[in-house]
């Protein structure tokens, strides 16, 4: 039999994370639970079947925290098969000249910057391995930007362009690099773009603009995240996959 995949997923205390996380495990995964939340990563884990994960408190933009958790995941199973760079924050919609250098700077730092911590951290693993999948959640925004978005926009571009660095450069290794893009996620983040003041306001404000009708849904971008990780999606690399309903055409 098979050993069990080792899969490492960021921001997983809550939404598409907790959601990825569940999937990869009713596939028979091992899933590491990194959260800012130890709490909600502990609740998550919770909802594993038993002994299939274990939860880590970390901030995702510190080199720190990446590298004991990195770490402790290599002491404890000795492989990372998929690392799921899911983590992020989202940025409250309005003009450039209202958005702070501060801010600015800290959607960059946990959007962009985490994920050259990340992958510079896995990257010497699974070039030893001569296997894994590097996942990245970006968003349809880093590719068709909507007004007001100015740091948000920067941060998925950039995660993107950096995918596909990455992807050309971890190709001999046998290593696959691939982003995601969603659309608006029915998570409560939603209300934090700063299009409505409740889930309801923030959906009947996206809806109209996405041809499918619907919001993405945490699930939709967990289904994705496990195609992408199986050998199903071998020969694919360097792609940003549009979950999007249409929103991107």
């Amino acid at each position: 039999m098979a050993e069990p995949r080792i899969v490492l997923v960021t921001g997983a205390g809550s939404g598409i994370g907790r959601a990825s996380a569940l999937t990869f495990a009713r596939e028979g995964a091992h899933v590491v639970v990194v959260d800012l939340n130890q709490a909600a990563g502990e609740d998550t884990v919770a909802a594993l079947p038993s002994g299939q994960g274990f939860a880590l408190a970390g901030d995702v933009s510190s080199p720190t925290d990446m590298e004991r958790i990195i770490t402790a995941t290599m002491q404890r199973y000795g492989q990372i098969d998929v690392f799921f760079q899911n983590a992020g924050i989202p940025q409250a919609a309005r003009p450039i000249e209202e958005i702070s250098l501060s801010e600015w700077s800290r959607i960059i730092a946990v959007n962009l910057t985490s994920l050259f911590i990340g992958a510079q951290l896995v990257a010497p693993i699974m070039k030893r391995q001569r296997r894994g999948v590097i996942l990245v959640t970006a968003s349809i925004a880093g590719l068709r930007p909507r007004p007001g978005l100015t740091a948000y926009v920067a941060s998925k571009g950039g995660a993107i362009a950096l995918v596909k660095a990455l992807a050309l450069e971890l190709a001999p290794f046998a290593v696959r690099v691939n982003a995601i893009c969603p659309v608006a996620v029915r998570t409560p983040m939603i209300t934090q773009f700063g299009f409505g003041t409740s889930e309801a306001e923030a959906e009947a404000r996206f809806v109209p603009t996405i041809p499918l009708g619907r919001l993405t849904t945490p699930e939709d971008i967990a289904s994705a995240a496990s195609y992408l990780a199986s050998d199903a999606a071998g020969a694919v690399t360097g792609v940003a996959f549009e979950v999007d309903g249409g929103r991107g055409i």
